[in-house]
């Protein structure tokens, strides 16, 4: 008898595969004496479609909303079911008597193992392979300590949960907005109040108008000192600030205090998704969805990071006797002198590098145990190699010291500033020379100096008084890097001080799904990149303000997310989680379809659609911008410089129009008399 082992991509499934001896290669799987390995290709399975449900739901109709189907469906893919029924098939031989689901270990893998199993009627027992690296050795472990599939049942139950929610939310939320204003507007539990974030700080920086303010600086030869009569040294009165300038002038300067203090500044935590991909953005202007997708090819191409889609950034105790072993595997190159110092001791990290309790299914992203070649790296994988790797040795390096000396200068009984700084020990900050954040910089902090020598009672001649004049600014538009923030962190924009307490570790979407969310706003149309800055379309306003308050607010899908954390570890049944999500897509529902609000396009082309004659929209589509009919019972669409009426066109539009809209007999009109009649138009005119 064999065991099935069933990965998540082929080129998963073949590394597998070798490492098990598999090496009788068929279509769509390999064949070893002990294992038969076959993958899907994503999800080969997904919830059933609305109209799976009755045929009703292929029009769009608002008398047909909510959609609430009792049994949610699952359906086969069609484009992948190919591989489906390779799958189903090698589940239903005879000489298979076990599943060994080696899909990423995640919420979503376990989904789309789960459903395959489901819709193959799968009823042997499985196991779980539950691995944090692609090396051979982590593979090799992790099939020497299968887990009994059932252990994750929980985890299963949540992932049914946020793809239910999903479609009930998504689905209806969508269908009704379109119907209710005409237009091709979608929403949804996440993407709402991501999207709201943007909206209303863009809403912000409008309002906001710059209000001037002043400072006071003293020049006192070998050292400057900042005015700080009150808290932050800010004077929002010129004849305030006129009126110490006079004050202090000819006046000498008297030391009042001098302390100095001995600082030690720890390394920073190591990375977990969220926080690699703010760096990327901040260090290169990569995309939180170009770091993924480096970040999954060091992972499972060349091997050289652990899992990456975790929301830890610590690791367990298990994972200390390793890091010595993977410390010496990286250790060429660049990396090699900065290694050196730790290969030579006994590693002890303390708990801010390691903790149990704050890793759940998986940890940080550190190196692997497989050995360092740079030269099969591309330009891309060695930045974000070396992003990992820096702060990997860094988290493991001393804290980095420094002596602050601060000096209390008065000039007429007003108190001035100065700071002064002397690193003692480099420490961690020796690895990251160079790519320091700039962005954390205190902007309301003294600013740093080289302080000499001098004694308390000393005075000082001052050598110039100056006034600087300042305005204040606007809040900074949101970048990836920043969003991603927000997005962790959403429970910060909840009023209510208890609710706000209660989803503490949650927000919105999960480390995994935050990057496609945010391209999502962008392929439909609802933001757009301007370098760094996200910025809100007409549409994304006009969608804010279309959607239900509890749908563009962090507070609900929050919630969401707690619970489904709460789900995966049996602290919530799933029952009640969707009576409440089906609940929430009935109140969703009838507050659109009672709003009384209109929505305007503001990117209608001169084109006329051929198929109905209205003016058509210019969208954004996979391969560049697209004409759309702005008719959603109409929906034709065509690339933005096609002519249907060219010789050139003519054939493939014509024939994409006409197999658009053969079967749809509810637009009154054949298409035939529809063509002709625009045709005519055409040649008229």
């Amino acid at each position: 008898m064999k065991s099935l082992v069933l990965a998540e991509k082929p080129s998963v499934g073949r590394e597998i595969a070798r490492v098990l001896k598999c090496n009788n290669k068929a279509k769509g799987y390999i064949e070893g004496n002990n294992y038969v390995v076959t993958w899907a290709l994503g999800h080969l399975v997904t919830l059933a479609e609305p109209d799976n449900y009755d045929s009703k739901y292929k029009q769009w109709r608002m008398e047909d909303l909510p959609m609430l189907p009792e049994k949610m469906k699952l359906k086969v893919i069609k484009q992948t079911s190919h591989q489906y029924q390779v799958v189903k098939n090698l589940m239903n031989r005879n000489d298979i008597n076990e599943l060994i689901i080696a899909t990423d270990a995640g919420r979503e893998g376990e989904l789309v193992a789960r459903w395959i199993m489901d819709m193959a009627k799968w009823k042997k027992p499985f196991k779980r392979l539950w691995i944090s690296s692609q090396t051979d050795q982590a593979i090799r472990d992790g099939f020497s300590n299968l887990q009994p599939g059932p252990v994750y049942n929980n985890l299963y139950d949540a992932a049914v949960c946020r793809a239910e929610a999903d479609w009930l939310i998504g689905l209806n939320v969508t269908r009704t907005l379109t119907c209710k204003f005409n237009a091709q507007l979608n929403a949804g539990r996440v993407q709402t109040p991501t999207l709201a974030l943007i909206v209303n700080r863009e809403a912000e920086i409008k309002k906001f108008k710059p209000v001037d303010y002043w400072t006071i600086r003293a020049d006192f030869g070998d050292y400057f000192g900042d005015w700080r009569g009150n808290k932050d040294g800010k004077i929002n009165d010129y004849t305030k600030a006129q009126e110490l300038e006079a004050k202090f002038k000819g006046q000498p300067g008297i030391i009042k205090d001098i302390k100095t203090e001995t600082k030690s500044e720890p390394p920073p935590l190591a990375y977990d998704l969220t926080e690699l991909q703010r760096d990327a953005n901040r260090r290169y202007g990569w995309s939180a969805q170009k770091t993924s997708s480096v970040l999954q090819d060091l992972y499972e191409q060349h091997k050289l990071v652990t899992y990456p889609r975790t929301d830890s950034r610590y690791i367990t105790n298990d994972i200390v006797p390793t890091l010595g072993i993977r410390l010496k595997a990286m250790g060429v190159g660049p990396y090699m002198s900065l290694v050196k110092p730790l290969l030579g001791k006994t590693l002890k990290p303390g708990k801010r590098f390691v903790d149990d309790s704050k890793v759940t299914d998986h940890h940080a992203i550190i190196p692997t145990e497989q050995p360092l070649n740079l030269s099969v790296l591309n330009e891309d994988e060695k930045r974000l190699y070396d992003l990992i790797a820096r702060r990997f040795i860094a988290v493991l390096y001393p804290p980095f010291k420094y002596d602050q000396t601060t000096i209390i200068t008065e000039i007429a009984g007003e108190k001035f500033i100065s700071r002064g700084k002397v690193i003692t020990d480099r420490g961690w900050r020796a690895i990251q020379a160079g790519i320091s954040d700039k962005e954390n910089a205190d902007s309301d902090a003294e600013p740093e100096q080289t302080l000499s020598q001098h004694s308390i009672n000393e005075q000082l001649a001052v050598k110039k008084i100056k006034i600087n004049n300042h305005k204040t600014k606007p809040p900074a538009r949101y970048t990836e890097a920043t969003l991603l923030t927000a997005m962790e962190h959403s429970g910060k924009f909840i009023e209510d001080e208890e609710l706000r307490e209660s989803i503490k570790g949650s927000g919105l979407g999960t480390p995994a799904t935050r990057a496609e969310i945010i391209e999502k706003l962008i392929r439909t149309s609802y933001i757009e990149r301007h370098g760094k800055e996200l910025i809100p379309t007409s549409k994304g306003i006009q969608l804010v303000d279309l959607v239900p308050t509890a749908l563009r607010s962090p507070e609900l899908t929050a919630q969401w997310e707690q619970r489904l954390t709460n789900i995966s570890r049996g602290k919530e049944k799933k029952t009640v989680f969707i009576a409440d999500i089906r609940q929430d897509t009935i109140d969703l529902v009838n507050v659109i379809k009672t709003d009384t609000s209109s929505y305007r396009a503001d990117n209608v082309s001169k084109t006329k659609c051929p198929a109905c004659g209205k003016n058509m929209l210019l969208v954004n589509g996979k391969r560049g911008k697209v004409l759309a009919c702005p008719d959603r019972n109409c929906g034709y669409r065509q690339e933005e410089n096609e002519d249907i009426f060219s010789r050139k066109g003519n054939s493939r539009a014509t024939q994409r129009l006409i197999a658009q809209y053969s079967d749809q007999e509810e637009l009154g009109t054949s298409l035939g008399e529809k063509l002709k009649a625009a045709m005519e138009k055409k040649n008229s005119g």
